[in-house]
Formats: structure tokens, sequence, C-alpha cells
């Protein structure tokens, strides 16, 4: 593995703490709840050969069903993400960030390579237009950034995380730069959005967190046994690219934006 590769330190056994009694739903709604979201994903994947023929507004319904299909309200601030070509960058904490940005705006996504391989996941993103980036090559890199600001420059929004990494929630990592190339270089603006998860009552959670060697069955599992999650989506201001005039400093402007 390159010493380069975007790390964090989080790992389910330090970040995510035991749910309490209090806070968790009985086992008969989880498992409702679990079926719910393989039925709404199974919905999606018959869905797949429609491709472009499918509207846009259908897209992001389906992506809401998925979340809410896993028990998680949804709240959404700011906005609206702006038409044409816009980079979406975000804070990375959960899968579930991924549904929670697509129901914004439909949106390519930049996704490490590993998801390719996905059971399901892998195959609805590659068909969904998923970017994958090697992260362990470097060599690979300017040519993901060419082909991101090629989408950007045919009109479509493309969504990155920055991280590099999956983040519990309470901290965070800090932006790589290489993607802020792409909106530099296709003359579009960047929309940073904040992502956060808590329980009702507005207490912050690792519950949904995906985090070190976690596995999506075992997250998945977390998020559809506790009771009150909400995911918050916080819509920033768009951030101009050519105002910034290099990637550092854009890539600085847009993770201040998120506070």
């Amino acid at each position: 593995m390159s010493a380069w590769l975007p790390a964090a330190p989080c790992t389910p056994g330090a970040c995510v703490r035991p749910t309490a009694p209090a806070t968790t739903v009985a086992l008969p709604r989880a498992v409702l709840r679990l079926a719910a979201v393989v039925a709404v994903v199974t919905a999606g994947v018959a869905l797949l050969p429609l491709g472009r023929w499918v509207p846009a507004a259908a897209v992001r319904g389906w992506c809401r069903a998925v979340v809410r299909a896993a028990g998680v309200r949804v709240r959404v601030t700011g906005g609206p993400v702006p038409d044409g070509g816009v980079l979406v960058v975000a804070n990375h904490i959960s899968w579930l960030d991924v549904p929670l940005l697509a129901a914004l705006r439909p949106a390519r996504m930049l996704a490490k390579a590993e998801v390719r391989r996905w059971p399901v996941a892998g195959v609805l993103a590659a068909r969904g237009g998923t970017l994958f980036l090697e992260r362990d090559r470097l060599r690979a890199l300017p040519a993901t950034v060419a082909r991101v600001a090629a989408a950007l420059r045919e009109g479509a929004a493309v969504v990155a995380f920055p991280e590099g990494s999956t983040w519990c929630g309470r901290e965070r990592g800090e932006f790589r730069r290489a993607v802020f190339q792409a909106a530099l270089d296709a003359g579009v603006p960047v929309q940073p959005v904040r992502i956060r998860y808590g329980l009702v009552g507005g207490a912050a959670t690792a519950v949904a967190a995906f985090v070190g060697d976690d596995t999506l069955v075992a997250s998945l599992w977390r998020v559809v046994g506790v009771r009150g999650l909400v995911a918050e989506v916080g819509v920033r201001g768009v951030v101009d690219a050519g105002e910034c005039g290099d990637r550092r400093s854009l890539t600085e402007t847009a993770q201040r934006a998120l506070g």
C-alpha cells in the first residue's frame, strides 16, 4: 500500500460505541427495515436496463427511499445544488452518504476502485456512471482527474469525498487537492456539503460510520437497529473555482465552508 494513500484512525471498536437499549429498535422491526432496504435496492437493480430513460426525479426518489427504508430521517438545509457542471464535495462518514447526496441531484460518484467488486453495490455503481479511482496507483491519478473534468464539462454533477477515507464523524480528515483540479480545468463551481449523523434531540452519533475494517453488512445492521437516527445534510454556499485561482486555495475554501 502506498504511503500517500489517505487513511483515517477511526475503527469500529474505537469509534462506534455500543448503542444504549433505549435507542435500539426491537429485532422484528430491524429485520423489517433490512428487508425494506433489500427490496428498494432490488427495485433499483431491476430498473438499471432503463438507464438514461429514468427521470431524474425518480432517481432522487429512489435514493431517498433507500435511506428512509433503513429508518433514517433526513434533514436538509441550504441549497439547492446548482444545475450544470458542478463538483460536489463532502465529508465522508458512511455508505449512507452516497444516496443522501444523490438525492440532492443525480450525480456521478468518484469512488475507490474496490467498490466495483462489491456485491450488488458494485454493479449499481458501475452502471450508474461511477468514476473509479485506483487509490494505490499514484500514476493513475492524472487520468482520473481528466475523466472527472470531462464529465464536469459535459454538464454533470460529480460527487467526491476529498478526505479519501471515511471518518467516524466526531473527527474529520483534511481534504486532498487533486480532485479540485478537475473543477479548475473544467471551469465549474464547487458545492461543499456537510454531513452529520445524530439522534433525535441532537446528540451526535457514530452508529452510521463505515470505518476501518468494518463490513457493509455490519454497518447496515447497526443502522437498521437504531432508533431515531437523523442524517443532517447542510448544503453550503457555492465556491467559484475561478476566483480561488489555484487548487490549494480552492481546497482550503471548500473545507472551511464545512465549518
